[in-house]
């Protein structure tokens, strides 16, 4: 082979593929999480999941259920009726969820009564599955904002990417 002739090898070829293999695998898991993974919306689905879940146990158990929200410690979790105060502590040490850092709930917003802003809010799902139709605003850091409503007497609930108010809809 001429001196002359420039080109590379196939082992150099075939380092340069395993090298860019290498990169590429150490900084894909962290790139699809900081860029793809949205904690609103996942938030936002984990919640739809949980009044989901409550809803339909009210209709299966016959039983009445409560959604617990605390809005200064950016958690929720559920209980059955009639806890004493202990048991309803018990089953927020246990059962609480707590939403990722930079999601916040702002408010709940109720039909006919007034805006919640700030405390200790529950939601009550009756046998029947039925929930006082109520607005739960969940807001990012970066500004995005969604409402989740929820219906009296229809199943599932209503997602807005935008704060929408009852006067709204």
């Amino acid at each position: 082979m001429p001196r002359h002739t420039k080109g590379y090898t196939l082992i150099e070829l075939m380092v340069v593929v395993i090298l860019l293999g290498l990169v590429f695998s150490i900084t894909a898991p962290r790139f699809r999480d900081a860029v793809l993974t949205d904690n609103l919306k996942s938030t936002t689905r984990k919640l739809i999941g949980k009044i989901n879940e409550l809803r339909t146990d009210a209709i299966q158990k016959q039983e009445i259920h409560f959604l617990f929200f605390d809005l200064e410690s950016n958690m929720y979790w559920h209980g059955p009726e009639g806890m004493t105060p202990e048991g309803r502590d018990l089953y927020r040490k246990e059962r609480a969820t707590y939403l990722p850092q930079g999601i916040r709930i702002t408010d709940i917003s109720f039909k006919d009564r007034d805006k919640k802003i700030g405390g200790e809010i529950s939601l009550q799902f009756n046998k029947k599955g039925y929930v006082q139709q109520s607005a739960i605003h969940l807001e990012a850091e970066d500004g995005r904002e969604f409402t989740i409503v929820l219906r009296t007497f229809l199943p599932g609930v209503k997602i807005f990417e935008k704060y929408i108010e009852f006067e709204d809809l």
